[in-house]
């Protein structure tokens, strides 16, 4: 019998507090140094990787560490650095992190904006898009995996290089401005500098090195990407005393398994949690003599696996392998997408619901247990006995099912999924009532949540503030924001968000069926973390959750209308980690129903202009074109029951971010929105190629300037843009407005970019009626 290794693909690098969140925003503030950056994160690495060993892994993984992005650091680590950073320091983090957030410093005469940002896969955490340009030339600019391995070893662990390979960065990246080379076809002068890394790596005593290419589970093109992988693995297999295990994770391999199979590497790993149905198929066609790894435990949720079920699995691939080659048991993908641990929830969750859970740290326990069983049963016995009385728990529990939320959503007609008349009519009705100027201007919904808006919440939840107190504090806040954007000349407005942490964690905290960790923090992007709900039940509202504050805030304002501001279904879906006893469309079925109630109430209370936002719906798209349409379909049906409640004049606004439309645009239009505010300055104004090919026939307001920087665009670099949409969208169908929402900017920012924003909207209408 095979021999069972433990390990995992990666781990969250934040830490238990989020230590490098705290690190590197002080870095950037300037109350940090280089040398206390280097030392508190060699701290953070090393303080993980006794967490891992702990629980006896054979193996740990290193270079899964970031400040900043797993694809910058890889970017960055073969040189590809496009030349506007190039005046910048390379050799310490000031170009880096200038490609990663931009740099605006007047003092030394730079003001560069960032890479783009993209959703990576199908996850909440988004990395940053190499630019590739014709004349690219690659070499090895960074030693950081091979310092780190060293690290590692220097301290006695059994370490494993991590790498994402050079297929998927060419294939996740872009063609720089300019540049009309596909990115791929630069692999043969990249191939050299992995190869020199590769065996930098060997040298320093590395056995294995895991690299990643999750390209792997997308529909490739076998006769591009066949050929390529085989071109690269090829080269990497002449290099001596370094093995190979190639990592791919979100879904099956599929049509990619027999060539992935056959390549020349040491080991390959299966997400055997999202992509089981490949198990028997890859059993038959992966050689004898590699490694299997086989991902057992989700890295991507955050309930407890049923270890007798995957303990099955395992011992279905050892029984299936050569006795001399050893069998590895992981995660599906690396932990990074989960919860450090569940150990501050003591105490917070109750006995039964932390039973259900499994975060970073438990884990890890899971892989080991999975291990020890198929060496010896009995030294887990009593953990496995344990384990299958938790997941019984959840099953039988009368806490997750609610028999009237059940019917109401099985009980619904077409009828619910209808607007009462065309975009056309509606249309009309609401510039009678809204009597907007052209080129209406208005940001996305979120405004700077101050430190003294922080402080404020903190000492309402300790009770050093009344709620009566934090009320007329929120009050306060609300009010000036609103007066202070009619000041400047904005349209419609927006309340703020100051009484909400997060626009999922709000709702689910107003919302039956969730419930909420104390440090459930996971990575979202860079320094951004979020603390995602857990949706374990039925989901239902027992009262409104926001009426009331949308009317207070409207009362500030006589003359413009305020909007009402909530998530949407497949958002809150999406950006929560979801119960897994049932279909994900039932789930964001009883969550569209909930938003329904709350959408008619606040017409009801005198709001003209609502907002649902579904920046996440591009994120849910399955990776297999496949699986498209089922997807397309209920995601669609479930924003349309939230927001066809509603009378033809008030008007329904939807927000997306981040993604790349192309391939959902067809049912963006089909969600029948009256005005969608959409992601566009950080993509190089592809949404424009969007709309060119499919058209779009309601109103729209592409964002001017990218939020996630904190650089101040001026009024002719928005001016640009906005002259360029002009060209594809009737003039009475556009808007102005930002990327996304503000609340991670600082006021003096938002302050002149907006005035700016508003600035070209009035120029522009100017210019129109001349």
């Amino acid at each position: 019998m095979s021999s069972v290794k433990s390990t995992i693909l990666g781990f969250p690098r934040m830490g238990s507090d989020r230590q490098l969140k705290k690190l590197v925003e002080g870095f950037w503030a300037g109350k940090v140094t280089d040398a206390e950056l280097v030392e508190g994160s060699k701290k953070l690495r090393a303080e993980h990787w006794a967490l891992q060993t702990s629980y006896g892994l054979s193996e740990v993984p290193v270079g899964d560490f970031s400040y900043y992005d797993q694809v910058l650091d890889a970017s960055f680590a073969v040189g590809v650095i496009p030349e506007r950073y190039q005046q910048l320091d390379s050799a310490g983090t000031q170009a880096y992190f200038a490609m990663a957030r931009g740099l605006q410093d007047k003092s030394i005469g730079v003001d560069v904006p960032s890479l783009e940002m993209k959703k990576w896969f199908d996850t909440n955490y988004h990395y940053m898009v190499p630019e590739i340009s014709d004349n690219q030339e690659f070499a090895l600019h960074s030693t950081k995996v091979i310092d780190e391995f060293n690290e590692a070893k220097a301290l006695g662990y059994a370490a494993r290089p991590v790498v994402l390979g050079p297929v998927s960065l060419l294939a996740l990246g872009k063609a720089a401005k300019g540049s009309s080379s596909k990115p791929i076809s630069h692999l043969a002068k990249l191939i050299p500098v992995y190869a020199e890394l590769f065996a930098k790596l060997a040298a320093a005593g590395a056995e294995w090195v895991q690299v990643d290419e999750p390209i792997l589970s997308l529909d490739l093109d076998a006769a591009v990407y066949e050929p390529a992988f085989a071109q690269a693995y090829g080269e990497f297999a002449k290099i001596g005393g370094l093995k190979f295990l190639l990592t791919s994770y979100f879904d099956r391999l599929g049509s990619n398994l027999s060539w992935a199979a056959a390549l020349p590497v040491h080991g390959i790993h299966l997400d055997l949690v999202r992509g089981v149905a490949d198990l028997d198929a890859a059993l038959e066609k992966i050689p004898a003599d590699k490694v299997i790894s086989a991902g057992l435990i989700n890295g991507r949720n955050i309930w407890k696996a049923n270890l007798e079920k995957q303990l099955a699995l395992l011992q279905k691939v050892v029984a299936a392998r050569k006795s001399a080659v050893p069998v590895w048991v992981s995660s599906s993908c690396s932990l990074l997408h989960s919860p450090h641990s569940l150990k501050p929830e003591a105490g917070h969750l109750d006995e039964e619901m932390l039973g259900w859970l499994s975060f970073a740290e438990e884990k890890i326990e899971e892989v080991a247990i999975l291990a020890a069983a198929v060496a010896d049963r009995a030294s887990v016995d009593a953990k496995l006995k344990s384990n299958a009385e938790k997941v019984a728990s959840r099953q039988t529990s009368e806490r997750i099912t609610r028999p009237a939320v059940q019917k109401r959503l099985a009980s619904l007609d077409r009828t619910f999924y209808e607007r009462k008349a065309p975009f056309a009519e509606r249309q009309k009705q609401q510039r009678t009532a809204l009597n907007l100027p052209l080129f209406p201007t208005t940001t996305i919904g979120s405004f700077p949540q101050t430190a003294e808006v922080r402080r404020a919440r903190a000492q309402f939840r300790k009770g050093a503030l009344s709620a009566a107190e934090y009320k007329q504090f929120l009050d306060d806040e609300t009010r000036k924001c609103i007066e202070w954007q009619d000041k400047i000349g904005l349209d419609v407005l927006v309340h703020g968000e100051f009484e909400r942490t997060d626009m999922v964690e709000f709702f689910g905290e107003h919302l039956e069926g969730f419930v909420f960790t104390k440090k459930g923090w996971v990575q979202s992007y860079g320094s951004r973390c979020v603390k995602p709900p857990v949706i374990f039940g039925d989901v239902s509202r027992p009262q409104a959750m926001t009426v009331d504050v949308a009317r207070f805030s409207q009362s500030c304002s006589k003359a413009k209308p305020v909007k009402g501001m909530l998530t949407g279904p497949v958002t809150i879906l999406q950006w929560s980690f979801v119960r897994d006893d049932q279909p994900r469309s039932q789930t964001a079925g009883q969550i569209a129903l909930a938003i329904r109630d709350e959408v008619v109430d606040l017409e009801a209370a005198g709001i003209k202009v609502i907002q649902v936002d579904e920046p996440a719906i591009r994120e849910g798209l399955p990776l297999r074109k496949a699986d498209y349409d089922a997807y397309l379909a209920w995601s669609v049906d479930v924003f349309r029951l939230a927001t066809t409640g509603v009378r033809n004049e008030t008007q329904v606004h939807t927000h997306f971010c981040y993604s790349d439309f192309n391939e959902i645009f067809t049912a963006i239009k089909s969600l029948d929105a009256d005005v969608i505010t959409i992601e566009n300055s950080k993509s190089d104004l592809k949404l424009l190629g969007a709309l060119e090919t499919h058209g779009y026939t309601a109103e729209i307001g592409p964002g001017l300037y990218d939020i996630h920087s904190p650089r101040v665009p001026s009024v002719e670099e928005m001016a640009a843009r906005f002259a360029a949409l002009q060209k594809y969208i009737p003039a009475e169908n556009l808007w102005a407005n930002p990327d996304c929402g503000l609340k991670t900017r600082g006021w003096p920012e938002v302050e002149e970019s907006l005035q700016n924003l508003v600035a070209v909207a009035v120029a522009a209408r100017k210019s129109h009626s001349a």
